[in-house]
């Protein structure tokens, strides 16, 4: 989970203080696009909701790429996750129809497939192997020959030995999603409090509600906790319900055409020297390059190694980059737990109900998400594939003690991408 906050605070909600004699149905913890997700159709489902975020509509959300991309993104090890990445995928149209019409904002969802390319002969062989992977496991991908690659993207590199195209990936402008989100939920009411979190306050059987940094107490049968990287750091949580939740930090830039001429006019994943990178193009000649992945706890710089390897990478593949203005560097973190699978549903401690730990599927699963997160608070069954991310299995439980760190608090929400 990211954050670029002096882009995304632009767009937030409106904040308003929270009516002392007022008790909503859910407080939502975090204000990215899995908190604002929920929030919006909380609502939707008739529930009174607060959502409470020091810097709500920013983050990780502001950073990511916004790749709906299933398939491209399968990773051996993790067939458990991909029925629910691809149900997460199939609910974007209606999501985005759902969106657009209630705000009448465009958020840049574009359904024109991802095309996967090599660059050497080491890539082309792993992109064999993936190939392989990717049918065995039934999914809709086409292989691509070097010159059919470039005939549909003509800006490629020469050098490129092959491909292969998932139609089905498609991908969104987090930014443009996050500012509809956020004024959806203004129109529906949504109470929104610009303050840190300090504590989930409870009596040790259910939960109470929150208390935020200006020591203002909010009550609420039910929370939501979808803060990201912050949400195993909150003062209050019993050790067995504390997600696991563990930074994963992500690099990445923002380049413009200086003349408007677009490079590409798809989403293109590329193996390069065996990294992964993705050049995704935005509608208002933006492209989209990234991302590095880090493990080096709550550090949120750039440095000039990761911008230069993402723009090596890039440039390797798409020449012409090189030609781009470098426009935006950021970087934020992404919350991963033991097994990288989401932590989305009831928890031990009443009333408690997690969205977090989607490391780099934020988005993708925002919309899937929000709905198994309604349905708990109605008491109705979530969707079957959300199965998988129940904060109760043992790939999570099993991880022994853990404590929250009283060293941080949800200043550092930057909620999911």
């Amino acid at each position: 989970m990211m954050g670029d906050a002096a882009t995304a605070t632009s767009s937030a909600p409106h904040v308003g203080r929270a009516d002392a004699d007022r008790t909503p149905d859910v407080i939502v913890v975090g204000a990215g696009v899995i908190g604002l997700s929920t929030a919006w159709r909380a609502t939707l489902a008739g529930l009174d909701v607060t959502v409470i975020d020091p810097a709500p509509a920013s983050g990780a959300s502001g950073v990511a790429a916004g790749m709906l991309a299933p398939v491209t993104e399968v990773a051996y090890g993790e067939e458990s996750l991909l029925r629910l990445n691809i149900a997460g995928a199939r609910r974007w149209p209606d999501f985005t129809a759902e969106l657009e019409a209630a705000t009448g904002h465009d958020i840049g969802h574009q359904r024109d497939g991802t095309l996967l390319v090599a660059f050497d002969a080491d890539d082309h062989a792993a992109l064999r192997d993936l190939h392989g992977f990717q049918q065995h496991l039934g999914l809709e991908v086409d292989r691509r020959r070097s010159r059919e690659c470039r005939a549909q993207e003509p800006m490629l590199s020469p050098r490129i030995r092959g491909g292969v195209f998932a139609p089905g990936d498609h991908h969104v402008d987090p930014r443009r999603t996050t500012a509809a989100l956020a004024e959806a939920c203004r129109a529906r009411g949504v109470t929104t409090v610009a303050q840190p979190v300090e504590r989930i306050d409870h009596d040790g059987e259910r939960v109470l509600g929150v208390t935020t940094g200006d020591g203002a107490t909010h009550t609420a049968p039910r929370v939501v906790l979808a803060a990201g990287v912050a949400s195993g750091a909150l003062h209050g949580l019993p050790a067995s319900v504390a997600p696991p939740v563990r930074p994963v930090k992500g690099q990445i830039l923002r380049l413009r055409s200086r003349d408007g001429t677009r490079l590409l006019s798809g989403a293109v994943r590329g193996i390069v020297q065996g990294r992964s990178i993705y050049l995704v193009p935005r509608r208002d000649d933006e492209l989209v390059v990234g991302a590095t992945q880090e493990e080096l706890g709550h550090d949120r710089s750039v440095t000039a190694g990761g911008v230069r390897e993402l723009l090596d990478a890039a440039v390797a593949i798409v020449p012409g980059v090189d030609e781009l203005t470098l426009a935006e560097t950021a970087a934020g973190l992404r919350p991963g737990t033991p097994d990288n699978h989401p932590l989305v549903g009831a928890t031990d401690l009443d009333g408690l109900i997690l969205a977090t730990g989607h490391h780099r599927h934020g988005v993708l699963l925002a919309p899937i998400t929000a709905e198994a997160v309604v349905a708990c608070l109605l008491g109705e069954t979530p969707p079957a594939e959300i199965e998988v991310a129940d904060p109760r299995r043992s790939a999570v439980t099993d991880t022994g003690p853990r404590t929250s760190d009283p060293g941080r608090r949800v200043d550092d929400v930057r909620s999911a991408s």
